[in-house]
């Protein structure tokens, strides 16, 4: 590839440390794509000929049959994906194949290939955040009136629905969702054109080959396009957020599973047993989820320090861009699917779930909800009061709704009877009919709501 300055050849150790066509093989698709375009450009503005133009495209729709049927020979000493198309578009064509490389460089093309995959891998990802999202929302359709305890600080606060608690994930899954299309709208700009730095003297048309390639426009600065890794970063964030989320909800999975929980049941498809203990039944891919934000922080992380010194505008660090790129989409798609196939397979369990919604004096902020609407208390005198009957129902051992109206009333005489009416989780939930609230009518709303969005 460059002979004419080199008379020797690189060191085993160099050539171990420089190939990089075992992982940005990968980017074939990406990278016939982008050599088509470019072929077709070039032979538009008269750079090449109609008849390299035509041997070049048909040596690069070989290429493609080869590595669809799996025998192109990948070779090491070709280095990287790009070589090794060139290299054997040249056995198959023979001289026309090196006017493939006019007017542009390894540069803007592994720019352009890289930034073409994760498009891709956003689209893909956006697909499965819905998917996830389609079947939350069909779960909280199921369960809208199921009765939950709601917490805070993991412990009792305040009767919820176990729909309501699904939609909050729809909602969170949803700025995730956004998050990618926004990124993807930001990287839709094509670099190819900006060759290894300053641009080309050919009398190339750079929106020709973005317009070919699907983007939007062509990059404006051709030290910045290839110099230029945030369209990786900002995914990468986005799929780190993404997976935190994932991991909060499979963490909710494997507390529900739980025999002192019980509030979810998981088939076989989605749980493993124990080598030892015939009783067990484990919530591993909730586990495993659960696990995964940390391989995409630390995919984040290792590309930021990989780019935060590097002067402009391509270094040789920036091969190291891939790797952690393909493993965090790798994981977070995996985890989405994995995660979308446990929401549809949990069944809850409404009876245990509804026993645990009242304790704790879960409906304690009712009754002074109560004592504000009905005697027209200030809250802070009903908090004061309902302080006062929590303590009175610990120390009788019973619920609130187990207070006697007489102990009710020695804190406040005006108490009546009717106060036992909100003091049920049911009530509790029914009452909650603010705009985004647990009550079912509500909940049913939102779900009707993001039907409509997804659709």
């Amino acid at each position: 590839m460059w002979g004419g300055r080199f008379s020797g050849k690189p060191a085993e150790l160099m050539q171990a440390i420089n190939v990089s066509i075992g992982f940005d093989k990968r980017l074939s698709s990406q990278d016939l794509a982008g050599s088509r375009a470019h072929a077709a450009m070039l032979r538009t503005t008269g750079v090449i000929s109609s008849e390299d133009e035509a041997a070049i495209q048909a040596g690069l729709e070989t290429i493609a049959g080869e590595i669809a049927d799996g025998t192109f020979p990948f070779r090491d000493e070709f280095e990287d994906i790009h070589m090794n198309v060139e290299a054997r578009l040249r056995e198959l064509i023979g001289p026309a194949a090196g006017r493939l490389h006019t007017a542009r460089s390894r540069n803007d093309q592994v720019a352009l290939d890289f930034r073409m995959w994760v498009r891709e891998a956003c689209d893909r990802t956006h697909g499965q955040i819905r998917a996830l999202q389609k079947a939350l929302i069909a779960k909280a359709e199921a369960h809208a009136d199921a009765v939950m305890p709601g917490f805070t600080h993991l412990q009792p606060a305040q009767p919820v629905t176990f729909g309501h608690h699904l939609m909050a994930y729809v909602e969170m899954f949803g700025r995730d969702a956004a998050r990618f299309a926004d990124a993807r709208a930001r990287m839709n700009e094509s670099p190819l054109g900006a060759a290894a730095l300053a641009g080309s003297p050919f009398p190339i048309d750079r929106a020709q080959t973005a317009k070919a390639l699907g983007f939007d426009r062509p990059t404006a600065n051709s030290l910045d396009s290839v110099a230029d890794r945030d369209f990786a970063l900002e995914s990468l964030a986005a799929a780190t957020i993404c997976a935190t989320h994932l991991s909060r909800l499979a963490e909710e999975i494997v507390i529900w599973m739980t025999p002192q929980f019980g509030f979810i049941r998981l088939s076989d498809a989605f749980t493993t047993g124990s080598s030892i203990m015939p009783q067990k039944k484990n919530p591993d891919a909730a586990e495993l989820v659960r696990a995964k934000v940390g391989r995409l922080l630390g995919s984040f992380t290792q590309l930021t320090v990989v780019m935060k010194g590097l002067p402009l505008t391509y270094s040789k660090d920036m091969q190291e861009d891939k790797v952690p790129t393909f493993e965090a989409f790798d994981a977070l798609e995996l985890s989405l699917l994995a995660m979308a196939g446990m929401v549809a397979d949990l069944e809850p369990n409404r009876e245990k779930m509804a026993a645990a919604a009242g304790a704790g004096y879960s409906t304690a902020t009712d009754l002074a909800d109560w004592l504000v609407r009905e005697l027209n208390l200030p809250f802070r005198d009903a908090h004061h009061v309902t302080g006062a009957a929590v303590k009175k129902a610990e120390e009788l051992g019973v619920g609130l709704e187990g207070v006697p109206l007489s102990d009710l009333q020695a804190l406040d005489a005006r108490i009546t009877a009717s106060i036992y009416d909100v003091l049920t989780p049911e009530a509790s939930v029914a009452s909650r009919r603010s705009y985004g609230g647990t009550a079912p009518d509500q909940v049913r709303a939102q779900i009707k709501r993001w039907k409509e969005v997804l659709a």
